[in-house]
């Protein structure tokens, strides 16, 4: 679906806010509310130059930046404003508030203060100075302080408020956009990483029985036809995994991935003394130790010629632990993929993985847990 908002939009917004405020000097001017009429063939064009100046400045305020030469065009717009107040006097007044909103917008400190309150004090000077002179009432002083500073300032605070507003609007939607890639990105992540994981065990079974079948093809042929069998039944849950994984629905368990590595150590005549005390484990943690289980014997399968291995799953001090330990390890070459993905699953508990040789040789795996986690 298309985002209703656009740039396009947030324009259409601050033309239409300004829109009001720029029909209205001119149009008071022309008719003539409190100063003679004036033709509008000259005030017209000069209310449109005015609103060009002042929509150059809300543009620029909405994308939080200057706009270019601004000095000049707020130098341009002052005299705009002020200087047709010699001719056109009360009626041209309100154009003010272009004025005060763009300082606003540009200016900062001291100066953006000091240029927002001399147009309102001097109006109102004039105002009184006015009455003053052709001796109207004193209510009438009352009267010019509170119209022509409620209007100057709410039509200033309407034009700068509505550039605040866009950019905040695009600030959102800005943001909004940036979290989506961000939540596509984690995604493809964790497929990838959930991939890894799965299919590094599953293939590694595959190989093993397939060898193994090849070995006994000739000297027990039903036995080969057994490994055979689980050999195809193996592919297929690796199929139900890869649909599961890429859903989302994935349940891998330490209990699970535990009754299987026993299996597949077998298998490979490896000798395997395990050792899982833990229960009762939050799901998060279950699904970690799962995941670190088959990550560990993906990789003695893999990457060594194992004759024992050692499983440990216990409650430690304030934490909870699982070891795999082997021997026959060949090298290692840094964390390779899997361990990497292991790593920040744990770090996503406040936990921590170790993987290297032992001083015996023999190589370890430990995933750590933080009681408060478990």
């Amino acid at each position: 679906m298309e985002m209703w908002w656009s740039t396009r939009r947030s324009q259409g917004l601050l033309v239409a806010t300004l829109i009001p405020f720029l029909i209205l000097g001119p149009l008071i001017t022309a008719v003539g509310l409190e100063e003679p009429a004036r033709s509008p063939w000259f005030v017209v064009p000069l209310a449109v130059a005015i609103g060009a100046l002042q929509l150059r400045h809300s543009f620029a305020a909405a994308r939080g930046v200057l706009p270019k030469g601004w000095p000049m065009t707020l130098l341009a717009l002052g005299l705009l404003v002020y200087v047709p107040l010699f001719w056109y006097q009360w009626d041209w007044g309100s154009t003010q508030c272009m004025f005060i909103a763009s300082v606003a917008m540009l200016l900062r400190g001291r100066v953006m203060k000091a240029l927002i309150i001399a147009p309102l004090l001097g109006t109102y000077l004039a105002a009184v100075i006015s009455e003053t002179v052709s001796r109207g009432p004193v209510s009438l002083d009352f009267y010019y302080l509170v119209y022509w500073g409620f209007n100057l300032v709410a039509g200033a605070a309407c034009l700068y408020g509505t550039s605040q507003l866009v950019r905040a609007v695009d600030a959102l939607f800005a943001t909004r956009a940036d979290m989506a890639e961000m939540a596509v990105g984690s995604e493809r992540l964790r497929v990838s990483r959930d991939l890894h994981d799965l299919l590094g065990q599953s293939l590694s079974a595959v190989s093993l029985k397939g060898d193994l079948a090849i070995v006994l093809l000739q000297s027990d042929p039903p036995a080969a036809v057994a490994e055979i069998r689980s050999l195809t039944e193996v592919a297929r849950e690796a199929l139900r995994d890869i649909r599961h994984v890429v859903h989302g629905e994935h349940p891998v368990t330490l209990r699970n991935e535990t009754q299987g590595a026993a299996v597949l150590l077998g298998a490979a005549s490896i000798d395997a003394h395990i050792d899982v005390e833990l229960v009762d484990l939050v799901p998060e943690v279950d699904e970690l130790f799962g995941w670190a289980m088959r990550e560990g014997i993906t990789n003695i399968l893999r990457h060594s010629q194992a004759a024992n291995c050692l499983i440990k799953a216990s409650r430690q001090e304030r934490a909870a632990l699982l070891e795999i330990v082997n021997d026959g390890a060949r090298s290692t070459h840094g964390a390779g993929t899997g361990i990497t993905g292991l790593t920040e699953r744990a770090q996503l508990l406040s936990g921590q993985v170790l993987a290297g040789l032992l001083d015996d040789g023999r190589y370890r795996l430990s995933v750590e847990i933080p009681e408060a986690f478990v």
